[in-house]
């Protein structure tokens, strides 16, 4: 359950930071307010990048914090530029360092219980990882992709997948 999360959630926050760094080149490069990426939506009733780079961040962290068994690590949310984000993703990677496998002993069968809008949901550990942290988490990492690209930041699949 450790390698299938923390180094898998610190490879693509890596590869996040790249992206947003090439996103910050693009607004210096193209004359762009960086407010106008930072606060840009797909649709109306979705997050803007800022907001995704955060959940990103928040769902690595506290998705391999309830699969060790550790406290909740929080983020508060105020970044408001590049520099600010690109700080959260490494305090989020260097969170992400600091739990070691052995607490991700039993990980497989420990009930993890979560808090929704809709009530609480409980599931196992394998379930936890599958079916929900990881897929959230590559939901906001690829809408913050989208968002940048849909926006001419020049990016590939080997920027997302961290390997360009």
């Amino acid at each position: 359950m450790y390698t299938r999360s923390v180094p898998v959630f610190t490879h693509f926050l890596t590869a996040l930071s790249k992206v947003l760094a090439k996103a910050e080149s693009h607004c210096t490069e193209h004359a762009i307010a960086p407010e106008a990426l930072l606060d840009f939506r797909l649709f109306p009733d979705m997050l803007p990048l800022r907001r995704q780079v955060q959940l990103a961040c928040d769902f690595a962290t506290r998705g391999a914090d309830r699969l060790a068994g550790a406290d909740i690590t929080s983020f508060p949310d105020t970044e408001t530029g590049f520099a600010d984000l690109q700080a959260r993703i490494a305090a989020a990677i260097a969170h992400l360092a600091t739990l070691t496998a052995d607490q991700f002993d039993g990980a497989q069968t420990r009930q993890i219980t979560i808090k929704l809008r809709a009530g609480e949901m409980t599931m196992t550990g394998e379930q936890f990882l599958s079916t929900f942290a990881t897929p959230q988490f590559h939901f906001h990492l690829t809408t913050a992709y989208n968002i940048l690209r849909h926006n001419g930041v020049v990016l590939g699949k080997r920027d997302y997948m961290g390997i360009a």
